[in-house]
């Protein structure tokens, strides 16, 4: 019986996501250039999540780069109003994406640039790897690839995925004064 239950949770997850992801289509840009790109992250509440964000600091996209299914309800309606764009490989999104002028950013704990002590260009592009085997693809092997870091004063290793691309999009914000 409780599998059966879980079944039905999943099969009423998946409609809930291709419901969505139709109406996607539709969706909008946010108040801002920047873009969010979503790395090998699993399905789990973290995307949906990143799409409430992206929509509550008006994000311009959403790349998702191999990234399946997911639940959209924890994104309180976002996934249908933040423009989601879809990638096999990283290597399409960062085509895409270098075409259209953006700079990218790895976040990587105790590397790079602080970001509040950095100045964010307006078409910033920031990459949010995989929870546990973080970013599938050699930066170095990327031209126009920096490395920030959300400064921390305690001693946990690194942030949440959801927590670290809310900071940074706030950070954006907050830059750009919108």
């Amino acid at each position: 019986m409780k599998n059966r239950r879980h079944k039905n949770k999943r099969t009423q997850a998946e409609q809930r996501y291709q419901k969505h992801k139709q109406r996607n289509i539709l969706a909008t840009p946010g108040v801002h250039e920047f873009v969010i790109v979503l790395d090998h992250l699993k399905g789990g509440f973290n995307v949906p999540k990143i799409f409430r964000s992206a929509q509550a600091f008006g994000a311009n996209e959403v790349h998702l780069v191999n990234v399946p299914w997911f639940d959209p309800a924890p994104a309180k309606g976002a996934f249908k109003y933040v423009p989601a764009v879809f990638h096999e490989t990283f290597e399409s999104c960062y085509r895409n994406l270098s075409e259209r002028g953006y700079t990218f950013f790895i976040l990587e704990p105790n590397e790079g640039h602080a970001i509040d002590q950095f100045e964010l260009p307006g078409k910033s592009a920031f990459v949010f790897g995989n929870e546990e085997l973080g970013i599938s693809f050699e930066p170095t092997a990327f031209e126009t690839m920096e490395r920030l870091t959300i400064q921390q004063f305690g001693p946990v290793d690194s942030l949440n995925v959801s927590v670290a691309a809310s900071v940074v999009m706030y950070e954006y914000a907050r830059q750009m004064k919108n």
